[in-house]
């Protein structure tokens, strides 16, 4: 019987242009919105009044939420800048991978045509806490690969 997965060792990769990312946008402390759920359509049938059909009208998926320590000379910070600032968007196809204690990969999900669409800060408070910085992208397609 093998050990339970465990969800702390994971690794972030923008691939933007086959640039090689920056070490500061490979860091974050949490990633959510690894979900993709299929859209149904309740259907009757005429004289069929105990059921309806549920047909498949399309996948629909939640933003990628990523967690991190606020970062100062970041170009991903530059990228949502760019989005929430001036309307510019460049999309980029984002890497999660799940490690093994070897830190080997066990699973990844790979998010095409990704772009910013929310940026927050945490609350400024007088007691010692991390800033942390929330990054919310939408994209067009996950596809789950498991190694």
């Amino acid at each position: 019987m093998s050990d339970p997965i465990l969800g702390m060792r994971f690794s972030v990769l923008f691939l933007a242009g086959g640039v090689v990312p920056n070490p500061l946008d490979i860091r974050f402390q949490r990633v959510s919105g690894l979900s993709a759920e299929v859209e149904t359509e309740a259907v009757g049938e005429g004289g069929q009044n105990l059921y309806t059909q549920k047909l498949p009208r399309g996948v629909k998926y939640n933003n990628l939420v990523l967690e991190r320590g606020m970062v100062v000379g970041s170009p991903l910070n530059l990228e949502f800048n760019a989005a929430m600032s001036l309307f510019k968007f460049a999309t980029s196809n984002v890497l999660v991978t799940l490690l093994g204690e070897d830190r080997q990969p066990l699973a990844a999900w790979l998010f095409l045509k990704a772009y910013p669409v929310k940026w927050s800060t945490s609350d400024l408070s007088a007691e010692p806490a991390l800033v942390i910085d929330t990054l919310e992208l939408a994209y067009t397609r996950m596809q789950a690969l498991r190694v």
